[in-house]
């Protein structure tokens, strides 16, 4: 599969990558901008993907947005990322799970609740902020992957959290 991918961030602006995958055994043999690149990716946690690299490893939070693109932080570096052929991932937009049926949202690395921004019953809308998390000095807005009515809230503000503890349940 090739993709041709576009990362924006603040530091670095916009970059357009073309990243090849191929499956081979358990794992996929990967190039970037036609060269072959040295990596191992592995799921680790919901929306967490543990990436070794060229001898480094780096642990990469991903966050699915409702206008398609996805939010990818690494320690303090943070991009959006969006295809530039959605024909690669017609059929898995909209078949997605992401989008569908009671959703738990999890914390995507671990912090500190520092705000929730609604409360158990509240109608919320794809896209709206549901708690604030602090991690690495950095305040992170959780925000909703779908519409629906906010079902359980197991947290409470200034609690302690590790990655992928569920946040909120939006049915």
């Amino acid at each position: 599969m090739k993709f041709e991918v576009q990362l924006r961030s603040a530091a670095a602006g916009a970059t357009t990558r073309v990243v090849e995958l191929d499956r081979e055994g358990s794992g996929y043999r990967v190039k970037l901008d036609g060269e072959s690149v040295d990596a191992d990716v592995a799921q680790i946690a919901p929306n967490t993907i543990s990436v070794l690299l060229g001898g480094q490893a780096f642990e990469v939070h991903v966050t699915p947005s409702h206008d398609g693109t996805i939010k990818l932080q690494s320690g303090r570096h943070e991009f959006t990322a969006e295809l530039q052929d959605p024909r690669a991932w017609l059929g898995r937009k909209h078949g997605s799970a992401e989008v569908e049926g009671r959703q738990q949202i999890v914390a995507p690395m671990p912090g500190k609740v520092i705000r929730l921004l609604v409360k158990i019953g509240d109608q919320v809308e794809v896209g709206q902020g549901l708690a604030v998390v602090e991690a690495m000095k950095m305040q992170n807005e959780i925000r909703s992957p779908k519409t629906g009515k906010v079902e359980r809230l197991p947290v409470k503000d200034g609690q302690n959290v590790n990655a992928g503890d569920v946040l909120c349940v939006v049915s």
